[in-house]
């Protein structure tokens, strides 16, 4: 991605892209339940590995590169979207055998089905990711998140398939995935069925949170799946605005985690949240106490700060002055675009947000399925961002990719 905010930051094919993931049916030789989508699994995948990485500066002193991190986890996202029919025992002995044969070919369809990301550094990127020996202590946290999000669903087909022919040997062989990264110190946590592995089943939760229930929708998407989107939207955004490293990493996991409070309290739609004069707020509270009461005391003390970052006024602009945070009440300058501020960009993901209800709505829309709630978010939110530039994005024009093409 290029920083030129003129360009139309977040392309059309792009987004569409992203969002075959939810077509993408995991274990569909199993039985399973809903929710097991690769999506959800991808999502998953990246809450995990914010719980190891952070396990892994805390415990073993590591110096990690996230932006690397996020980017290793979106790079894999887009690569496995491409390669979604094959089995996983196929894939990964594919990638062992034929590996650089393997990416070429998946970068050659990626420049084929979205088409605005050839040339751009981002693709240059997601190259050298593939292609070369680079930070390995990343690519093995990226690595063993995988298997500790496939390990999570397979405990629960493993339920539901016992008896059936294979499954004991998917069980062995997913336990000596898992056991190679027994090292890192946040799988060890979770082996111990401690409370980071609550706090695991915890999350997993949001997978089967299925949003506009009130609506008849294809492809059916989770929260879980909605945060990854929102979360990948937004890094690309601040990225597309020259943010500092800091900020980067915030965006994308302020995008990941802001939906993180519905694990208890479940999605509330908008129109409830409006119908009487102060219930937003109350709403807000009763999530900040459950948070508090319910999801923190699963996670080390020293986190606790940034979650509730990540998490209350999920969508105002913040920065770090003396160790706290302040909210700022317009963009982000840059006199703050400096990783001692660690801003956050809450406008920006607040606008990726609407994007991602907006594409879920236009998607199902394009399928033949709608209802009058789909039908009134894609009219009004296109009306609601007509010419309007957040933190420098220019929603607008992202906007308008949709409304010429049905004017």
């Amino acid at each position: 991605m290029k920083k030129n905010t003129a360009e139309i930051v977040l392309p059309k094919d792009l987004l569409e892209f992203m969002y075959e993931a939810a077509h993408i049916q995991r274990w569909n030789d199993h039985i399973r339940p809903q929710g097991f989508t690769e999506l959800d699994k991808q999502a998953h995948k990246m809450m995990i590995l914010y719980i190891l990485a952070r396990y892994e500066e805390q415990d073993q002193g590591a110096k990690l590169d996230w932006q690397e991190l996020i980017e290793g986890g979106i790079f894999e996202f887009l690569h496995r979207i491409i390669l979604t029919d094959i089995k996983p025992p196929i894939f990964h002995e594919l990638m062992r055998q034929r590996g650089p044969e393997l990416n070429k070919w998946v970068y050659t369809e990626m420049e084929r089905r979205i088409p605005s990301l050839t040339n751009t550094k981002f693709m240059d990127r997601m190259q050298i990711y593939f292609d070369k020996n680079t930070h390995p202590l990343e690519k093995k946290l990226i690595s063993a998140a995988h298997y500790l999000a496939t390990e999570w669903e397979f405990r629960i087909v493993y339920h539901l398939n016992q008896g059936i022919y294979g499954v004991e040997e998917i069980k062995e062989a997913i336990a000596e995935e898992v056991e190679e990264y027994s090292d890192l110190a946040g799988v060890q946590k979770i082996a111990l069925n401690s409370k980071t592995r609550k706090f695991v089943d915890l999350i997993g939760k949001l997978r089967f949170q299925e949003r506009w229930s009130q609506s008849p929708r294809v492809p059916e998407t989770s929260v879980m799946g909605h945060v990854l989107v929102v979360a990948v939207l937004s890094y690309l955004c601040a990225l597309s605005v020259g943010a500092c490293k800091a900020r980067l990493v915030n965006d994308f996991l302020g995008g990941l985690w802001h939906d993180l409070p519905e694990v208890l309290t479940r999605d509330i739609i908008s129109p409830i949240k409006r119908s009487v004069e102060g219930l937003d707020e109350i709403i807000k509270e009763i999530e900040q106490r459950q948070l508090e009461e319910q999801i923190l005391p699963l996670l080390p003390t020293e986190w606790h700060k940034d979650i509730i970052n990540y998490t209350v006024d999920e969508f105002d602009n913040k920065i770090l002055v003396k160790g706290e945070r302040q909210i700022v009440k317009g963009d982000i300058t840059a006199q703050y675009n400096k990783n001692r501020f660690s801003p956050v960009d809450g406008k920006i993901i607040r606008g990726c947000d609407h994007l991602a209800a907006f594409m879920e709505a236009w998607l199902s829309i394009q399928y033949g399925i709608t209802s009058i709630h789909l039908a009134n978010a894609v009219k009004s939110l296109p009306e609601q961002y007509a010419g309007k530039v957040v933190g420098g994005v220019n929603f607008g024009k992202i906007y308008a990719q949709f409304v010429t093409e049905n004017s």
